[in-house]
């Protein structure tokens, strides 16, 4: 039963999604009150209808999955305006009224999925979905309820795992009907759901659900099941088997038509010096030592992948994407978020971020990272403004909303530098150092290559067996170009010089990885998950807490030391699971 959350397209049907006139009215989503079952899950288009509604109501997490992921690691702190309740979350002090640690917005998304996924095994045995269209259908809600499973788990540690519709959904609170299990539970229990489901694949093209409007293609829009799979195989601590899930994403365009497809799709390539028609950190030709030569545009370069159209090279980077547009529910909840131009400016970077990026260097000697101050945060106003969900909002030389109504946006969730730095992450676990080193600094090619050989046919290649295997050749004598050949690694495409590897190999390059994703990938969403991930993997709860304290102390903030001694407990890196009556 999906009772006042029930979510439908804003023209009622599916079938009429081709008629709209844009893309956001695909999610445009509304409340209304339970429906008659027969005016539901008649056939495939109904069967879309859920789909979307369900996408819809997801949508409504972004801000609490950035702020519970952000806010409770090292890269993001509170500002002036931020409430009593935000404060908490940095210093891990919660309470139990605190309306962004209850759980009950995720249980009502998972409660809707049940109801979707047991009405869909109904429709397959009613002959209202043939195979192919249950199977996809089926396979995308179970994934994405596994999804926000994961996430309860990485915030609660102890979760009720509930795979059936509940009438009450305040009975989840009750311990006698629904029992919480560990976290490690849970992960067997979405390990075993999820690798069993009977389709991995994206929605296949000809599907209702895949269209072109107005420049989306909606196939970014569903959650890739390979990446999921992925993060729970190395969460779990199966990295071969990790790795391997990684490996088909990252291989999607392999033996594709264009070059550009085959070549560039989820390979983290190094900058096109000659047009700058890339998504790497670059200068305008012969001026690398011009600081003013940067490449800092909404249309080229790094910063573009969070500003540009969803062009063909935006979709070499983005896996999975959803857009907010000012017209339509839900609204875009980062404006207010992180704007403090006609925003609410509630985080901003932390001290701690701020100094991360100015302790690189760049290979033109620059001492400090571009994807810093140049791009992931700005100075506005004398203070440090988060960017890269405001690109389209604020114009770039006056720094001032566009419209202040149009709060179009995206919500980023998977891109091909995090799935590099995931799969490297695994690869070093299971012993394969000098593939994650490579895939981590400069890319595969060197890393492989024999100076002065000109016949690559024996180099360039990892000669390893799968999910291990990269073939990077590029030569003229004979001619070959292997479907690697353009990965450049992900601080080559950063401009930066090599991390390197300081005494044992897979601790070295571990750090190197983390400390990458928080260069690469602040603000995202992923920060508190990495450190939590890799604190288990080393039993080691400092690490994480270290991280938290360097943050608190940057900031000047007096409980840091108090705050890492209470971390030092993994206990304590939970929230209190309980949500109050007036929610």
């Amino acid at each position: 039963m999906i009772r006042n959350t029930k979510h439908t397209l804003r023209l009622g049907a599916l079938a009429l999604l081709l008629s709209l006139g844009s893309c956001s009215e695909y999610l445009d989503v509304e409340p209304k009150d339970q429906l008659n079952q027969d005016q539901v899950y008649r056939d495939v288009f109904d069967a879309d209808a859920a789909v979307v509604g369900i996408y819809g109501q997801f949508m409504g997490l972004a801000e609490k999955y950035v702020i519970l992921n952000e806010l409770r690691a090292d890269l993001t702190s509170t500002t002036y305006n931020s409430s009593p309740f935000l404060q908490q979350l940095s210093e891990h002090r919660v309470t139990p009224e605190n309306p962004y640690a209850s759980p009950k917005d995720f249980y009502e998304v998972i409660n809707n999925c049940n109801d979707v996924l047991k009405n869909f095994d109904l429709m397959r045995a009613d002959n209202r979905l043939d195979s192919n269209e249950y199977n996809e259908r089926y396979s995308d809600i179970g994934t994405l309820r596994s999804w926000l499973y994961l996430q309860l788990g990485i915030h609660y540690g102890r979760v009720p795992y509930i795979t059936e519709p509940v009438e009450n959904l305040d009975d989840v609170r009750d311990l006698n009907q629904f029992p919480r299990i560990s976290f490690e539970e849970l992960l067997d229990e979405l390990i075993n759901f999820t690798e069993a489901l009977p389709y991995t694949d994206l929605y296949s093209t000809n599907s209702t659900l895949v269209i072109d409007v107005d420049g989306y293609n909606t196939g970014k829009f569903f959650i890739n099941k390979e990446c999921l799979l992925g993060d729970l195989q190395l969460w779990e601590g199966n990295y071969q088997q990790a790795a391997a899930h990684y490996k088909v994403v990252m291989e999607t365009a392999t033996g594709s038509g264009s070059d550009t497809e085959r070549f560039d799709t989820y390979r983290v390539k190094y900058a096109d010096i000659a047009s700058n028609n890339d998504l790497a950190v670059g200068y305008i030709r012969y001026r690398e030592q011009d600081a003013q030569a940067l490449v800092n545009n909404n249309n080229q370069g790094w910063r573009s992948m969070f500003s540009r159209e969803p062009d063909a090279l935006w979709n070499t980077e983005w896996i999975w994407s959803l857009p907010f547009d000012s017209s339509f529910a839900p609204e875009n909840p980062f404006i207010d978020l992180f704007s403090n131009r006609d925003g609410e400016y509630l985080l901003k970077p932390s001290q701690h971020v701020m100094n991360l990026w100015e302790d690189q260097t760049q290979r033109n000697g620059f001492p400090y990272d571009a994807r810093g101050s140049k791009f992931s945060y700005n100075i506005i106003n004398e203070q440090p403004v988060i960017m890269k969900y405001l690109y389209n909002y604020l114009d770039p030389a006056t720094q001032l909303p566009v419209d202040v109504f149009q709060r179009d946006g995206r919500w980023h969730l998977y891109r091909a530098a995090k799935l590099h730095l995931r799969y490297a992450e695994a690869a070093n676990r299971d012993g394969q150092h000098r593939l994650a080193d490579a895939l981590l600094n400069f890319g595969l090619q060197g890393e492989y290559t024999v100076p002065g050989q000109e016949d690559v046919t024996d180099i360039e290649q990892t000669n390893l067996p799968f999910p291990y295997n990269f073939d990077a050749r590029q030569g003229d004598f004979p001619y070959y170009r292997g479907d690697w050949h353009r990965n450049g690694g992900v601080r080559g495409r950063a401009y930066l010089e090599r991390a390197p590897v300081l005494g044992d190999s897979l601790i070295s390059i571990e750090n190197n990885l983390i400390e990458e994703a928080a260069l690469e990938l602040a603000f995202e969403g992923n920060r508190w998950g990495d450190l939590v991930r890799v604190a288990i993997h080393r039993n080691d709860p400092a690490f994480l807490a270290d991280r938290v304290y360097a943050k608190l102390n940057a900031d000047g903030n007096a409980e840091a030391s108090a705050v890492r001694t209470k971390l030092m407990s993994r206990e304590n890196w939970y929230l209190p699971f309980i949500w109050n009556d007036e929610e």
